[in-house]
């Protein structure tokens, strides 16, 4: 199902219905013509539900053309996410099946000739992928000049600080905050808000023209990135492409998050990895993959990645 210029939100609390979306995520309000009522002085408030993640999906741009449509999941400060790594490659679809999770999104960066991480991956507080044990990697003439800065790329962290979750995204040896533990990194980049593209984007340049740009961060393309606003709110986005043309720059993407308000902001790996399985916009509800990268027909590349954020099913309480 395409949605046309709208976007539309899933609550995954069964008890709630499914309400229609507003652009950028911007915040329902409503106009109250009387004062509401006062609850009696013995009168029970009614309970809160707690907040749950939303997904909404979105053309863009707006003004033209469609390119890609932005597919973004919020999920609420302290709301527990996941990094899940396989032994093999495995689609996005594959990891929801296998752990029941209710989203999923591609993460970090990986060797597609040998399925070994090139970024650092830790889970439950272990490092379980090391990308110096990776020779293609770390042998390649090529590289040599870009080791020390790609194993100290970014990665988004999750910290258990006096029992409460935190998030942030930092260079892999910034320090743990005092009073916190590392519960699970992923690395990618490079950080789009603040921008540290120069820094590990791994461009050259040669008489002032670009020469190498690993990334492609000026084309293009399908992308997968997850913001953090001041509030602790996580945004997860995967932009795919309308057309094989389609999706965004890097520089793009940024710009976009910046008007979700996002504080900062980390690419993922993006192109044929970027896809999302997401609970389903239609009418029953179910859930689905949804894919970034179009190939040369137009039709949706499914490609198998190693790691991935993920969002497990809630605990009734």
């Amino acid at each position: 199902m395409q949605p046309n210029h709208r976007k539309r939100q899933y609550w995954w609390n069964v008890k709630l219905s499914i309400l229609l979306g507003l652009a950028f995520g911007l915040t329902q309000c409503s106009a109250q013509s009387e004062p509401a009522a006062m609850p009696a002085k013995n009168e029970a408030k009614a309970p809160q539900a707690e907040p749950h993640p939303t997904f909404t999906i979105q053309n863009w741009p707006n003004d033209h053309a469609t390119v890609a449509q932005v597919h973004v999941m919020t999920i609420p400060p302290n709301y527990p996410v996941e990094v899940a790594m396989g032994d093999n490659l495995k689609t996005v679809t594959t990891f929801a099946t296998e752990t029941g999770a209710l989203a999923v999104l591609n993460g970090g960066f990986f060797d597609p000739n040998n399925g070994q991480t090139t970024s650092f991956i830790t889970v439950n507080g272990t490092v379980v992928a090391d990308p110096r044990d990776n020779q293609r990697l770390m042998a390649n003439p090529d590289l040599a000049v870009y080791l020390e800065k790609i194993l100290n790329r970014s990665e988004f962290r999750r910290y258990s600080c006096d029992h409460q979750i935190h998030y942030d995204i930092t260079f892999h040896v910034a320090p743990i905050p005092q009073g916190c533990n590392l519960h699970s990194a992923l690395g990618a980049g490079p950080q789009l808000r603040p921008d540290t593209s120069q820094r590990e984007g791994f461009t050259d340049y040669a008489n002032g023209t670009l020469i190498r740009d690993a990334i492609g961060r000026r084309q293009r393309n399908a992308r997968s990135a997850i913001g953090l606003k001041r509030d602790g709110t996580l945004l997860w986005v995967m932009v795919a492409q309308a057309n094989p043309t389609g999706g965004m720059t890097l520089e793009e993407l940024a710009d976009f998050m910046g008007a979700m308000d996002a504080h900062k902001l980390l690419n993922l790996d993006g192109g044929s990895s970027s896809s999302m399985h997401a609970p389903g916009l239609d009418d029953d509800g179910a859930a689905r993959t949804y894919h970034g990268r179009l190939d040369s027909n137009g039709q949706a590349i499914q490609r198998p990645v190693k790691s991935v954020l993920l969002i497990p099913q809630p605990v009734d309480k």
